[in-house]
């Protein structure tokens, strides 16, 4: 687990470390009331309906409140499900992060320096809270927002107070920023977009489930996962990835919380994962098929108590 760091460390949400495993101490998960209702469109004939019920299946014993987001480029595929709905972002506002770096060195026609580099390294491929925080001081909210302006992610709200992990997020706009990443376009250089992919495709073992759960071999993984307790909603557990090969090119976006524990979380991302991959890609062996760590790890966020 990459090292704990602290944005104010004095106010840091206490939390028990017990044998490597991170001892939840917030509230359970709330039941959920009813089965959630996603909606798929597909230019393919029959997956949009076939996405629509495989979803809704694996969500339908799930406790918390989960949305999700799809979009496969190749057949024209969307599903939706809570898409403006907000969620405290934890480590997935780390690709924001390096977006806006690199949208921001494009501007003055600049190469990122070492330095820049390296905390862009440590922060995705790692989940590095230190290197994130030093690139969020860096870039101030004001650059964020301008990068959120351009890329037309019109409801996400940075964190105040150097709260990077409290950044307002949620799947309508997780999936315009995934769509800047995987096609081109003029807020982000063909070489930005392209680092980006490349660290998202080195993201450690140890962090790399979610919505990579179920993919085929064929298909290239690109993710970044995030996860938070507070003692509100109990666990945020969030993954956004993209994917290309198998005859696909797709983002998907899942945001969760009111998880028990963090696992709990993990495993029904993974859910919905594992069907949208076995939809799109369905003569894929099985035994072909990724399978994440079965010990989940990500970067433990500094949050206000409160």
């Amino acid at each position: 687990m990459t090292r704990r760091t602290s944005i104010r460390a004095a106010r840091v949400l206490p939390a028990v470390i017990a044998a490597g495993v991170l001892v939840p101490v917030a509230a359970g998960a709330a039941p959920a009331a009813t089965v959630p209702q996603v909606s798929c469109t597909s230019g393919k004939a029959g997956l949009g309906a076939k996405l629509q019920k495989d979803i809704t299946a694996a969500l339908a014993s799930r406790k918390g409140t989960v949305a999700v987001g799809l979009y496969d480029r190749t057949t024209n595929t969307t599903c939706s499900l809570r898409a403006t709905s907000s969620y405290d972002s934890a480590s997935v506002v780390k690709v924001t992060v390096l977006a806006t770096l690199l949208w921001d060195a494009k501007k003055t026609n600049r190469y990122l320096t070492t330095r820049e580099a390296n905390l862009a390294t440590a922060m995705i491929t790692k989940s590095d809270n230190a290197a994130t925080t030093s690139l969020w001081k860096q870039l101030g909210t004001t650059k964020v927002k301008g990068f959120l302006k351009a890329a037309g992610m019109t409801r996400t709200v940075p964190g105040s107070g150097g709260y990077w992990g409290l950044t307002q997020i949620n799947v309508q706009d997780e999936q315009k920023l995934l769509s800047l990443v995987t096609a081109k376009n003029s807020v982000l250089s063909d070489n930005s977009r392209a680092y980006i992919l490349k660290l998202m495709g080195k993201v450690v073992a140890s962090q790399r489930w979610g919505t990579p759960a179920g993919a085929p071999s064929s298909v290239a993984v690109h993710v970044k996962n995030g996860w938070l307790q507070r003692s509100t909603h109990g666990w945020r557990v969030h993954s956004i990835g993209a994917f290309q090969g198998g005859g696909h090119d797709y983002t998907i976006s899942v945001l969760t919380h009111g998880n028990s524990t963090m696992s709990y979380g993990v495993d029904t991302i993974q859910a919905v994962a594992r069907a949208i991959h076995k939809d799109l890609t369905p003569t894929a062996p099985a035994a072909s098929r990724y399978t994440p760590t079965s010990t989940p790890k990500e970067a433990f966020v500094a949050v206000p108590q409160k």
